[in-house]
């Protein structure tokens, strides 16, 4: 029972990790190469991985798909030594609009916008912060959702999640809440009706055994 109880709760640790890592805004510090239009094909696996068309615009299962084309820097390890190398990464620009998840955003065409401009700079200046949902998967054509961009003079900006920090640190304070408000319920209301019902199925077991002696004891006497 204990082993059933404790795969169950790594399965719902790890549906609730990938819900949250999906979700959850992340911020990469990219170089803005392009931006282009495509024509996507939805199937029945990576449809659930698009946000809805445009604010006005009807759903298609095919449709055009804006795309900021980027370069970010990542950091590994040779060795004990880090290095950095690019890497190309590509983020669809759709809106959310009113459904899930909450972003609320409008404004994919003035985001498009702000990509190319920052794109077309030739001094090198094309840098920005780039603010997202969602996962990169080339076999299934999913794309993470930019919701954001912010333009930076260089690569080397430091990004503190404050939001997600925020999140799960009010996550952790609500669960350890709802689990003190949940003992002190049991407590009150249902480990009293548990020892009643014990204490009561306590007292017709002995009821019952008195009434088998007296019975046993008659039968012997006649």
């Amino acid at each position: 029972m204990d082993t059933v109880k404790r795969v169950f709760r790594i399965i719902i640790f790890v549906i609730l990790a990938l819900f949250f890592s999906y979700v959850l805004p992340q911020h990469d510090v990219v170089r803005v190469t392009s931006t282009e239009i495509i024509r996507q094909d939805f199937s029945s696996v990576n449809r659930i991985f698009y946000a809805q068309a445009d604010s006005g615009n009807v759903e298609n299962p095919t449709r055009d798909i804006r795309l900021i084309n980027t370069v970010k820097r990542k950091t590994f390890l040779l060795g004990f030594i880090p290095r950095e190398a690019e890497k190309v990464m590509v983020y669809r620009n759709e809106d959310t609009g009113w459904i899930w998840p909450p972003y609320f955003k409008f404004d994919s065409s003035d985001l498009q916008a702000q990509a190319a401009s920052i794109a077309s700079k030739g001094d090198g200046n094309n840098w920005a912060i780039m603010t997202h949902y969602g996962w990169r998967n080339r076999f299934f054509t999913i794309f993470p959702n930019a919701v954001g961009l912010k333009p930076i003079d260089g690569p080397d900006v430091k990004i503190i999640p404050w939001f997600n920090i925020f999140f799960f640190a009010f996550l952790i304070i609500g669960w350890l809440f709802l689990r003190a408000l949940w003992r002190q319920f049991r407590q009150r209301s249902i480990d009293p009706v548990i020892e009643d019902a014990s204490e009561t199925w306590e007292l017709l077991d002995d009821k019952a055994d008195e009434a088998k002696g007296r019975f046993m004891g008659w039968f012997k006497r006649k």
